[in-house]
């Protein structure tokens, strides 16, 4: 929402909208001219944007369908779209590459924004998360033809695009309340890749349940080392930084390199890369390019990293992406001990994906779990976040209030520190980095 806000804006619009809790990312937006405010009030509107005849509204699934302001506007019957609509109809104007999974998709969009931008055709972007090398999520290039933008599977946005290329990374169970089961949310993925310019390209993770019938006349796998079309080898970690080579149909790029830590995102910058060298750009860019990736903010997001205390706060709320977080921490720090804050974020999440979360966090060695991030949900009936609490196997676990989490902290020994979740999390960074710095001084 905050990119298609920065577009509006940039193409000369007044922008105004309303969010649940003032953020870092509010303060940016309103320092760019956009009137944000928090409180759920049809009064609040902006005069000027109470007008039927010249105001656009677009709103994301996320917002309840109860919202006052919302039902001002449905009842005054203004233009409205969702999100994913005007995203949709954005990326018609020229050619896009549409990155879909229930995981890696912001990593990998992120990666082919900015190879396309730092060489080649340049392009305009739709990102998911704030881009350090871009220090945003949109980028504009009036002189590009192309336009890298995250495809969406919650609320089936993705099927609003019909990309040129697209790339799938990963079709794992997740938004059962909107798909209700596995097999649904395969038939939308599926429905996605039939979506694809039958003259471009797809380029997927090896072994997903993919529908032959629907594919574009050029399909491509990729994958950490299994045997596929594109794949990394000889790889090594020097220093906490990636390096391998690129082997693809009748290619080999030697010696790429990235410092985002992980062995998943050499998976994903072996996507990326495989995605540029389809389009055709040149290796040595590349090359260049995934070098000087810087990442992207609640990615791996490095925020204390001394001798003495590490802490890093990430975005991952699915089981998965817990676990392949986790394991690429115990990889880099083998010999620390690992203490996670978690965030469950949805009651329906929680509820259908328990046995994952105490699978995954149970690689923890200490667990501090706050209670559900609720979002667009109300609560369900017994679903808490004690169901996952009571499974984790590890003998250091404590259930924590939010409001209770620093004096937490301060009693816990901290070596190295996690901060997982999609909910408010965030808004503890900047107070968690403040005492570990102290911590870290005495």
């Amino acid at each position: 929402m905050s990119a298609l806000a920065r577009y509006f804006r940039a193409t000369g619009k007044s922008v105004a909208g309303y969010d649940r809790t003032p953020t870092e990312l509010t303060r940016q937006l309103a320092s760019e001219g956009i009137v944000i405010h928090y409180e759920d009030s049809p009064d609040l509107i902006p005069v000027p944007f109470r007008s039927v005849t010249n105001t656009l509204v677009v709103f994301t699934p996320a917002i309840a369908a109860d919202h006052a302001e919302l039902g001002y506007f449905k009842d005054h019957h203004f233009d409205i779209y969702k999100r994913s609509q005007i995203l949709g109809l954005i990326t018609r104007q020229k050619k896009t590459v549409a990155v879909a999974g229930t995981h890696g998709k912001t990593t990998v969009s992120t990666m082919i924004a900015y190879i396309l931008a730092t060489g080649g055709p340049g392009c305009n972007a739709f990102l998911g998360g704030i881009s350090k090398n871009f220090n945003g999520n949109l980028v504009l290039n009036a002189k590009s033809d192309w336009i890298v933008t995250e495809a969406d599977e919650f609320d089936r946005s993705f099927l609003q695009l019909f990309p040129f290329a697209g790339v799938v990374t990963a079709m794992d169970p997740d938004h059962l309340d909107i798909y209700g089961t596995a097999g649904n949310m395969v038939e939308a993925f599926n429905q996605f890749i039939g979506q694809i310019d039958r003259k471009g390209l797809l380029l997927m993770k090896k072994g997903l349940p993919v529908d032959r019938s629907k594919l574009p006349s050029q399909v491509y796998t990729y994958s950490l080392k299994d045997s596929s079309d594109f794949r990394a080898d000889k790889i090594q970690l020097q220093n906490r930084k990636y390096h391998f080579n690129l082997i693809g149909p009748g290619i080999l790029l030697k010696d790429l390199s990235i410092e985002h830590p992980g062995l998943l995102n050499v998976e994903n910058a072996v996507a990326a890369s495989a995605l540029a060298v389809l389009l055709g750009l040149d290796h040595q860019q590349i090359r260049s390019a995934l070098e000087k990736f810087s990442g992207i903010r609640r990615r791996f997001d490095y925020h204390i990293k001394t001798e003495k205390v590490v802490y890093i706060d990430d975005y991952a709320h699915h089981p998965q992406e817990i676990e392949a977080t986790l394991l690429s921490l115990r990889e880099l720090y083998p010999d620390k001990k690992i203490t996670g804050i978690f965030q469950p974020h949805l009651y329906t999440r929680t509820r259908d994906f328990t046995d994952g979360f105490v699978k995954s966090l149970s690689l923890l060695d200490q667990l501090i779990l706050l209670d559900i991030y609720p979002a667009r949900e109300v609560p369900i009936p017994g679903v808490t976040s004690e169901m996952i609490f009571r499974g984790v196997s590890i003998r250091e676990k404590i259930m924590c209030r939010k409001e209770d989490l620093l004096d937490v902290l301060r009693k816990s020994e901290i070596e190295v520190l996690i901060t997982l979740g999609a909910g408010d999390i965030d808004t503890f960074v900047e107070p968690i980095t403040k005492l570990l710095k102290e911590v870290d001084k005495g």
